[in-house]
């Protein structure tokens, strides 16, 4: 069966930051494109009360990293998916596979299922993982697939965004989501993709959870444990992160960064 593909998101907070949902008009398929104002309406669209906005993180030094609201609880990377990175990413995987590593069981991963979803996979992670910090509006489609996907696996939260269980609430609050997603893919400030486009950059959360510091991946078979960090500390700890990202690839610039700051 082919994968379900969906439209890439732009890596704008003022698209991410919106989202109010309907059941009706499921055309396509579309993923969520990060550089433009489609986060503040997908938040918006999902229900998530405004306590909560995506930020451009405009630099990496002390002085540009001042300029961002705190709390931070999760910060976005958007990054080419290269060679380099591809080599590095296995290389990482071997490595803790026959290491190991230590994971809390309050982290809340899925995997990624869906071509061009990892935007909405990623705000679902950074949302997830800090959801005793949001306020959601009453009836929020969002809230309603977390709570109903709590007790399940990373693949079974996967086919549960794709749709795969039959019954009526799961396909509403599918729908929804994927409604929201086409939505805030086309109200970027970039043109949409066409949605059989190979698109090669991607998007992973960061996020605080229980001391640590956790990389959230949909690609990658687990979360990565990138070791402590706080509430206070985690804007900088997840940008030495992103550093690192960028470290593998001198040579590449398609590079992006927001944060989920208090309002």
């Amino acid at each position: 069966m082919e994968s379900q593909r969906w439209l890439p998101l732009e890596a704008n907070p003022e698209v991410t930051n919106q989202v109010n949902i309907q059941y009706i008009h499921i055309i396509s398929l579309l993923t969520l494109n990060w550089f433009s104002p489609p986060f503040y309406q997908f938040l918006k669209q999902l229900g998530l009360h405004p306590n909560w906005q995506f930020v451009d993180v405009y630099g990496m030094d002390p002085e540009l990293l001042s300029m961002v609201p705190r709390p931070v609880c999760a910060v976005l990377l958007l990054f080419p998916i290269t060679e380099k990175y591809e080599i590095c990413r296995t290389e990482e995987e071997e490595k803790i596979k026959s290491q190991g590593q230590d994971v809390t069981s309050s982290v809340y991963f899925m995997k990624q299922t869906i071509s061009n979803a990892c935007g909405t996979i990623g705000l679902i992670h950074a949302i997830a993982n800090n959801k005793d910090k949001m306020h959601f509006e009453s009836g929020s489609t969002l809230k309603k697939f977390l709570e109903e996907s709590a007790s399940m696996s990373p693949e079974e939260r996967a086919r549960y965004l794709e749709n795969y269980d039959v019954g009526t609430f799961s396909v509403l609050i599918s729908c929804a989501i994927r409604v929201t997603h086409e939505t805030s893919a086309h109200e970027g400030q970039t043109e949409a993709p066409n949605i059989d486009e190979k698109v090669d950059l991607h998007f992973i959360a960061l996020v605080h959870v229980d001391g640590h510091l956790y990389e959230l991946d949909g690609r990658k078979p687990f979360p990565i444990n990138h070791g402590e960090t706080s509430d206070e500390t985690l804007l900088e700890d997840a940008i030495e992160v992103c550093k690192k990202f960028m470290e593998r690839d001198p040579d590449e610039l398609r590079f992006n960064a927001i944060a989920l700051s208090a309002a």
